[in-house]
């Protein structure tokens, strides 16, 4: 069985130590779309939801972006 990602904590600890343009820097290269789910949903239960505009504005963006469908694929 895979181990789960820790990347949510890791960008969680960004957070709490004030480097939202470490985190936002994260968020943009995150590794998948379950793992920007976690964080919002950890923001949400945290309470830092609205907190850090940045970082909330970044989480959405991405999550539109991952979800998007693609325009093309590679052959």
């Amino acid at each position: 069985m895979a181990r789960a990602s820790d990347w949510t904590s890791k960008v969680m600890a960004l957070i709490h130590a004030g480097n939202t343009q470490a985190a936002v820097a994260q968020i943009k290269v995150a590794p998948t779309i379950k793992d920007l789910t976690a964080l919002q949903t950890v923001m949400k239960l945290s309470k830092m939801a609205g907190k850090y505009r940045q970082v909330d504005a970044a989480i959405t963006d991405n999550l539109a972006l991952l979800s998007a469908p693609r325009l093309h694929r590679s052959p």
